[in-house]
């Protein structure tokens, strides 16, 4: 999406500059030295230039857009990869005191009574 908005912003510029660079007249329409047919009024020509104005708000939404996204998937991944870290840890540290509790009560030679049978 960041790569769509790219691309629009550019030929929304790349229009804009080659209006601006290739008019001579006050009502012709000439873009990279083409004559552009139909826009032959003041008011058509300025209507064509919000058209160049509303691509280039619109690939510039889409950058922003998803470069935010992007921004967050890398944060929640960052997080979730912290939480399992987190997890880990823990489990580890409860299988050592396990370990620790069955090494106690291997050494002491007590046996743990059965656990009781469910009907």
């Amino acid at each position: 999406m960041v790569f769509l908005g790219f691309l629009l912003v550019a030929a929304a510029i790349a229009v804009g500059a080659g209006v601006v660079l290739d008019n001579t007249g006050p009502a012709d329409l000439v873009v990279f030295g083409q004559n552009i047919p139909g826009l032959e009024n003041e008011w058509q020509v300025f209507l064509s230039g919000a058209g160049v104005a509303l691509v280039f708000v619109c690939g510039m939404m889409l950058t922003f857009m998803g470069a935010g996204r992007r921004i967050r998937n890398r944060r929640d991944l960052r997080e979730l990869r912290d939480e399992h870290e987190e997890s880990l840890t823990t489990l580890e540290m409860e299988k050592r005191r396990l370990q620790r509790e069955l090494a106690r009560v291997q050494q002491s030679g007590k046996r743990r009574p059965p656990a009781p049978q469910e009907p």
